[in-house]
């Protein structure tokens, strides 16, 4: 039940309207979001705030460090450890002259440990806001609403003044005591504060708030490299090109039109939302003075210090021994119950918002965001991104995105399906399948089957030709430049979110080592070649070696699907006789509907209970591997996860595509599966129907689970939650943290899930485009009829020697496509001939029952196509890859730029900052480095 970080604390808001607490993760955590609130003044408040931000780590008494062992460590102990902290990390030292006597004061309760009188901001230390009227007002609003909606949800310590930050919870009746306790204690050293305080529902239940100080935030802020802003962005535009002015105005007015749509979200609604882009950097608390600082309790954001809270609980050990750390193996053996941090409020309001305002951003996020009546609106990114971090703000975007882009192709579809519906009674092959009384089908089986009558599948026909028409060429064409055109462009669009949200270096400086990495390999060490310091490493035997074990698992999970389909395939070979002997008369005469309908149920059963057994496994093994980093972990995990439930899926799937009626032989001469079981043929009207049949039903039954598991059972357990509350507590006041920990778990890994479900990762969806070229390429010249009937109108057909207008040139495909079988050969005492789909010689011929020289000719028109589609579709990708950059052209030229200004505004900073102290100390200024 941890939450990986502010970014994932309330993702099932977006989930069934609300958001859950999260599930135990099994040392399990995605890379957390880091960036922090955008800046808060104007840049020409900047120059003014250099003289007032160097006294913030000057503090005394009023603001010291967090008290490092309370009750559980000594003063010195404590003075020690921070000592050498502080001396590693080159910070201030803190002190702690009055430790003992508020040991003392602690000590007298054992199960409430307060240290809220221990710091105290002093308010007139903080850089005044000298920006205009205006957005001053504005702003200042803004840091009071914050701080007025944490108070008012109950979300501080008992003296009211610290805020809350993370929560842990325990049961009293757990006897992991010591581990708990030298956990805490540890957590104290760090810096952290802790308060406990009993559940109201549930008297075996304790929570211990967390608060993160000030000098503790600003030190992991340093150390995990967070960006914050300095300086407000001053935006260089070229001015030379007078002929621009005609397009600016036409793009003002297309602007005007813009905020006239009702899909655009309405600005007044999101009042502190607006346009403040800065300038970033690392933090340092050395440079302090350049960092844009109106007030230290929203200067970081709650997404950010949930984060840092969060590395440090996965950082802190609970035991001696270098692999005994962090609060998800804590959880996994009992020790708490969970760790999440608190969302800032509830997300309903008995006062509408249109009149009263939000009370706080999760009550502004489910009114205009997560509700039905606004999935017509377009997506407040900023506002997802703020609450819930940049990781789940951009899965929104692409998400919103990819919804966007799908539009055009379900318009093509639906076309393209439209005009089978049109054409479908106009089709020469299903009027000819329709009026074909008195041909016979060979049976389909040994025992049961009867001849079958051709016209018999008519329907089957006309459903088979809504898939299998002129149009569906020109789809896959189509669907395969979509890809394209849709990948590429969201790139452009991702580019540009990241520039706006500061996400253009993340990779770089945001990778930090996994603490189990850190745990198993902390006696081998290996200068870093970026950083020049030594961290442990990973020999190459060892990590080959478990890799090794890691592909066998998987060879050996993938080898397991395909022995389920296996499985599946011989179930319907021994079922078919037994539908085709059905008394049930409608099963008798469709039995290969309903063999094929009952072999997709289970398989369904058997692809959703392999998807849960894998899950686990993949877990396993991606630990096996002892990733270096989350993101290593989280590629190593999802190319796992990818592989099986593509195998899982489409194994099936391919099976009916390319292999069923492939090698069944012909009647007098089937091939048979241990020689008992007959192979199974395709459907008269063909083997389209069966791989749309089975396409259609699994799809529609995932998704059908995936919405009740995603929506309809948080929304039940929910409720549940709060019946069960409501009907123990009697007019008693639940605190915010306590109904967060009573909302559902969410997914122990985060949104991987949901990523798998999108295939969002560049390389997967590219290898995904690659592979639905091929793909449709193949199922259209093997599955579906179109290049047999292409051969035959061009070679075989009437039109093949002379063309008139208005002939049909299909005229007489049906009877082509079959071949002639010699009934008295059975030996049942049939005479006659039946028909069979094949290209083979008659019973008549000079070489009975081998294959006929158009066979060959579409054999060889079959390979053809599939070679011309898939060179022209993969040239028109690339042309068109290489047509749309990555980045906008502008987009590229503005990075270069403030690359160039932050390095000189920095250059102008510290010159100023040195400038200062000169004045101070009373040494001549100097406009140029000393």
């Amino acid at each position: 039940m941890v939450h990986h970080s502010g970014s994932i604390q309330s993702f099932k808001q977006q989930k069934g309207m609300n958001i859950s607490k999260s599930e135990i993760t099994k040392e399990t955590s995605l890379k957390p979001s880091r960036r922090s609130l955008p800046c808060l003044a104007q840049s020409y408040a900047y120059s003014k705030s250099l003289s007032q931000s160097t006294s913030l780590f000057q503090s005394t008494e009023s603001e010291s460090q967090a008290p490092t062992s309370v009750t559980l460590i000594s003063a010195d102990k404590a003075e020690q450890v921070n000592a050498e902290e502080d001396n590693k990390d080159s910070v201030l030292k803190c002190s702690f002259a009055d430790l003992s006597d508020f040991c003392l004061a602690l000590g007298k309760d054992k199960d409430y440990m307060d240290e809220s009188e221990h710091a105290n901001y002093d308010r007139s230390r903080l850089i005044k806001d000298s920006v205009p009227k205006d957005n001053s007002e504005s702003k200042a609003k803004l840091s009071k609403n914050d701080m007025n909606y944490i108070a008012s949800s109950g979300l501080l310590f008992k003296d009211g003044k610290k805020r809350i930050d993370y929560i842990l919870v325990y049961r009293k009746s757990n006897i992991q005591y010591d581990k708990r306790n030298t956990f805490e204690k540890n957590l104290r050293a760090e810096g952290l504060m802790l308060e406990k305080e009993p559940a109201v529902a549930n008297p075996d239940i304790m929570f211990i708030k967390i608060h993160i100080p000030w000098d503790t935030l600003c030190k992991y802020a340093e150390r995990l490299n967070i960006r914050m802003p300095f300086r407000k962005k001053c935006y260089y535009t070229d001015r030379s090109s007078k002929s621009m002015g005609s397009v600016q105005n036409y793009f003002r007015r297309i602007k005007k039109w813009m905020s006239q749509n009702p899909m655009v979200l309405d600005k007044s609604a999101f009042p502190h939302l607006e346009e403040s882009d800065c300038y970033t950097g690392p933090f340092s608390r050395a440079r302090i003075h350049h960092f844009i600082i109106n007030n230290k309790d929203t200067f970081f954001s709650n997404a950010t210090r949930s984060r840092i809270v969060y590395h440090m609980l996965q950082h802190t050990k609970y035991e001696n021994g270098i692999s005994k750390v962090g609060i998800c193996k804590l959880i996994n053996n009992g020790s708490y119950i969970a760790a999440f941090p608190p969302h800032e409020g509830a997300y309903k309001s008995s006062q509408p918002i249109k009149t009263h305002g939000p009370q706080n951003n999760r009550h502004l996020l489910y009114e205009r965001w997560a509700r039905w009546g606004m999935w017509y609106k377009h997506q407040p990114l900023d506002l997802i991104r703020l609450y819930f971090g940049e990781k789940i703000g951009l899965y929104f975007a692409w998400l919103g995105w990819y919804t966007g882009m799908l539009i055009p192709a379900a318009l093509v579809g639906l076309c393209v399906f439209f005009y089978g519906i049109f054409t479908m009674n106009a089709s020469q092959v299903s009027q000819e399948i329709c009026k074909a009384t008195e041909v016979f089908m060979c049976p389909l089986c040994d025992k049961n089957c009867s001849l079958q009558r051709l016209n018999e599948s008519c329907i089957y026909a006309k459903v088979t030709y809504l898939f299998d028409n002129g149009g569906t060429v020109f789809f896959a064409i189509f669907m395969a430049i979509w890809a394209t055109v849709f990948l590429e462009f969201w790139k452009r669009r991702r580019s540009t979110l990241t520039y706006t949200w500061d996400l253009i270096e993340w990779e770089e400086e945001e990778e930090t080592l996994r603490p189990q990495f850190e745990a198993k390999y902390y006696k081998m060490e290996r200068v870093n070649p970026i950083s020049g310091k030594p961290e442990p490493h990973q020999p190459s035997s060892d990590k080959v070696t478990r890799l090794l074990v890691s592909i066998s698992g998987i060879f050996f999970m993938i080898s397991l699907v395909i022995t389920a389909v296996f499985a599946v395939v011989v179930y319907r070979l021994v079922v078919m006789e037994q539908f085709a002997s059905f008394k049930w008369n409608f099963i008798k005469q469709h039995w290969q509907f309903a063999t094929s309908a009952a072999a997709v149920c289970i398989n369904f059963v058997i692809i959703m209970a392999l998807n849960l057994a894998y899950e686990k496994i993949a877990y396993l093994l991606t630990n096996l591997e002892y990733p270096r980093t989350e993101s290593e972990w989280e590629n190593s995990f999802a190319l796992k996860m990818f592989l099986f439930q593509f195998v899982n899926l489409n194994s099936s799937i391919f099976y009916i595509a390319f292999f069923l009626g492939r090698f069944v032989g012909h009647p007098g001469n089937y091939n048979k599966l241990f020689n008992r079981w007959r192979l199974e043929e395709c459907h008269p009207s063909g083997c389209l129907i069966d791989l749309c049949l089975q396409m259609g039903v699994i799809m529609f039954l995932k998704q059908i689970w995936n919405n009740f598991m995603e929506l309809g059972y948080p929304l039940i357990q929910n409720w549940w939650s709060r019946h069960k509350i409501k009907r123990g507590v009697q007019d008693a006041s639940i605190p915010q943290w306590e109904n967060d920990w009573n909302l559902q778990p969410m997914n122990i890994h985060g949104l991987m899930d949901e990523y798998l479900e999108m295939g969002i990762w560049y390389g997967i969806l590219e290898g995904i485009g690659i592979l639905a070229v091929i793909t449709n390429a193949f199922v259209i010249a093997i599955t579906s009829d179109y290049i047999p009937r292409f051969v035959y109108e061009y070679k075989y057909g009437p039109c093949a020697s002379r063309f008139e207008y208005g002939e049909n040139c299909l005229k007489g495909y049906v009877n082509n496509s079959l071949s002639f079988f010699d009934l008295s050969e059975l030996g049942v005492g049939k005479s006659g001939y039946c028909r069979y789909r094949d290209y083979r010689g008659p019973p008549w011929s000079s070489k009975p029952y081998e294959f006929t020289l158009q066979y060959w000719h579409i054999l060889a028109a079959r390979l053809a196509f599939i070679i011309v589609f898939e060179h022209l579709v993969f040239g028109i990708k690339s042309f068109i890859a290489y047509l749309i950059p990555d980045v906008p052209k502008n987009l590229y030229d503005r990075i270069r730029r403030e690359k160039y200004l932050v390095q000189e505004m920095m250059y102008e900073a510290e010159l100023e900052h040195l400038q200062q102290q000169r004045r101070k100390s009373g040494h001549p200024v100097h406009h140029e480095w000393p």
